[in-house]
């Protein structure tokens, strides 16, 4: 990927945030959830037109070449508001898959369809129990004259139901790889699931012999890597979902008055207000540093990327849950936005790996280094 300038990187981060203002506040989230998409496709074709949804897709293919840094400061834009799309399934993971396909003829073909919002994709990679773990894929791959076909079910994918393409990840003879699905056919059954979060579409599919393309090239490094891109992202989408919501909540303790004074001037809030504040720095920093690291291509990079993902995490569950408390009784009406930052936080606790998975991974790196 490209190196993009700071003040470059600026101006994009700036023109992202005025497109998310006009057209991404309360009023249209709470418009999106309750459409059959689940998101604007309005504003998914404004975010095209910015070159957005080609930000880590190769210039020869209608795209920025945009690199980990500035994925990760656009991220934290769209964490503050909540962004219903599928950009994390469709803009990183399966632009990174694709983009590591052996087959030019193939990439030629997907690519520029991302980059111009004509092509929505999701990608398959987790077991019933939600593991983002290789060895737990429930997904069978078989190949019979020349045609591979694919059995069993993946869980929790982001965005199914209105994807155009599945990209799924299946093992073949003891080999996790990586397939292209027409979602369209009986073959494939998709299911909306029930989740604590609105903003947020997840679907099982089942595969009955459904007839897939492989992707040849994209072996299991390119799909950690694939993954890795993913979790930066999210975590700078949660760096800007907790500053968000401790934004909300400071102007909160600033504005209700109880007995006569602000409740924000009570010395226990006070330092409740601080504690928070420290997560929410410490979230920004270690999704920025990693991000940065991966932009350079540290070596050092996996090991914050887990450090980061575990990080953000935790600090958006931590925060959006006091500022529930700090809130009081109106947080938990739906007409208020603090419930549905909580909401967004515990989906995020498992996304792309638990916060658990994380601390083992840095660890483990750390003790190797």
């Amino acid at each position: 990927m490209s190196e993009i300038s700071s003040d470059d990187r600026q101006a994009m981060r700036d023109s992202f945030a005025r497109l998310l203002a006009e057209q991404a506040g309360d009023k249209a989230l709470r418009e999106a959830i309750a459409t059959p998409h689940g998101f604007d496709p309005g504003l998914w074709q404004a975010m095209a037109e910015m070159g957005l949804l080609g930000l880590m897709v190769d210039p020869a293919y209608g795209g920025i070449g945009g690199n980990a840094q500035i994925l990760e400061e656009l991220m934290e834009e769209a964490g503050a508001v909540l962004l219903c799309s599928p950009f994390l399934s469709t803009a990183v993971l399966a632009a990174s898959l694709i983009s590591a396909a052996s087959d030019e003829e193939l990439r030629a073909e997907l690519l520029p369809a991302i980059c111009d919002g004509n092509q929505i994709f999701a990608v398959a990679a987790t077991d019933e129990g939600g593991s983002w773990s290789n060895a737990d894929i429930a997904v069978e791959a078989r190949q019979q004259n020349g045609q591979w076909s694919l059995d069993g079910t993946a869980s929790f994918v982001l965005h199914a139901e209105k994807a155009d393409r599945l990209l799924v990840l299946a093992r073949a003879d003891g080999i996790v790889r990586v397939f292209l699905v027409d979602p369209g056919t009986e073959a494939v059954a998709i299911e909306q699931l029930e989740t604590i979060d609105p903003t947020l579409r997840l679907s099982r599919i089942i595969f009955s012999m459904a007839q897939a393309q492989l992707l040849a090239g994209v072996d299991e490094s390119a799909i950690e890597t694939a993954l890795d891109l993913a979790r930066v992202a999210l975590a700078g989408e949660q760096a800007g979902g907790v500053k968000r919501i401790f934004d909300l909540t400071v102007e909160y303790l600033k504005t209700r008055y109880q007995f006569g004074r602000q409740i924000g001037s009570y010395q226990s809030l006070k330092h409740i207000a601080a504690d928070m504040l420290i997560d929410v720095e410490s979230a920004a920093s270690a999704a920025r540093h990693a991000a940065k690291l991966v932009a350079a291509g540290s070596p050092e990079a996996k090991a914050f990327i887990s450090l980061a993902a575990f990080a953000c995490a935790d600090a958006y569950r931590d925060v959006s849950a006091q500022a529930i408390q700090l809130h009081g009784g109106i947080a938990y009406t739906w007409e208020h936005p603090a419930h549905l930052y909580w909401r967004r936080a515990r989906i995020g606790l498992w996304l792309f790996g638990s916060s658990d998975q994380h601390r083992e991974t840095y660890l483990t790196c750390l003790e190797t280094a």
